[in-house]
């Protein structure tokens, strides 16, 4: 069976570390990805269930393909 709030934790971590990969801050990511620097923390908190267009926003942010963020940390 399908645990949305660990599929939504595997996913903020998986952020969070190709972003701290970056060195990039939270709200330098909001800014590259058009969002609010309070969205992207809920995110990586796994706090959010993420449409695919905010996917690919922060996919483009973090100059990855969107299924790169699909991967467990």
């Amino acid at each position: 069976m399908v645990n949305p709030e660990k599929i939504q934790k595997q996913f903020g971590l998986r952020v969070r570390a190709l972003r701290q990969e970056r060195e990039m801050s939270q709200e330098t990511l909001a800014f590259d990805a058009g969002m609010d620097r309070t969205y992207v923390n809920s995110v990586e908190q796994g706090k959010r269930n993420i449409s695919l267009v905010n996917i690919v926003k922060l996919a483009n942010a973090l100059k990855v393909e969107p299924a790169e963020l699909m991967k467990k940390s």
